[in-house]
């Protein structure tokens, strides 16, 4: 079981996250970050034992706050029709903060892709029970859930690797924005 963190060491796990979220992490140093965020690098040892332990944290971290946001807009969504609309919205929102450098970093950096890759998994795992739910409820029509959501999770994990971005020039956000259209469309009525 982890150790509980002090609030300081949330405060400064959050802005590690911001940081590295909006400029990407492969060129910062320690000394660099502990700068940044007006710390020692004994203070942020303290979160972990190296900088590769210390980017996976606090991509967790981004990905933990994330999925929370994410999860608290689908509960406030009554309709389930819409929910899987205000998940796929909301996961877009959430990749907002996320930089090209951080997407870029994420790519040449196995430990913190594969976070990135387990929370995509998360989230397409998520989908399928969303739409089977709203089948269920009369309010998507009568499609295969499984497939259904293995098409959308395939856009998803093609989103994560960076293709949509290299093909449409279409931020994660933007390419979640538009899968969510097209779902919209797809499953739309009973």
């Amino acid at each position: 079981m982890a150790k509980r963190r002090t609030a300081r060491q949330v405060d400064l796990l959050a802005r590690l996250a911001a940081l590295i979220s909006a400029e990407g992490f492969a060129a910062f140093t320690l000394d660099d970050l502990a700068a940044r965020l007006s710390c020692s690098k004994t203070t942020l040892y303290a979160l972990a034992p190296s900088k590769p332990d210390l980017v996976v944290t606090a991509v967790k971290e981004f990905f933990r706050v994330a999925t929370d946001a994410v999860e608290a807009r689908v509960a406030g969504e009554e309709d389930p029709a819409l929910r899987v609309v205000v998940y796929l919205r909301a996961v877009g929102a959430e990749l907002v903060p996320l930089s090209r450098r951080f997407m870029e970093d994420l790519a040449g950096f196995a430990p913190a892709s594969e976070v990135y890759r387990r929370n995509t998994a998360y989230a397409a795992a998520r989908i399928r029970t969303l739409i089977a739910d709203g089948i269920a409820e009369g309010a998507l029509r009568q499609v295969n859930p499984d497939f259904a959501a293995e098409m959308i999770a395939s856009t998803m994990f093609e989103i994560q690797r960076g293709e949509i971005f290299e093909r449409l020039e279409l931020t994660d956000a933007q390419a979640y924005d538009e899968l969510a259209a097209f779902v919209v469309a797809a499953l739309a009525g009973p």
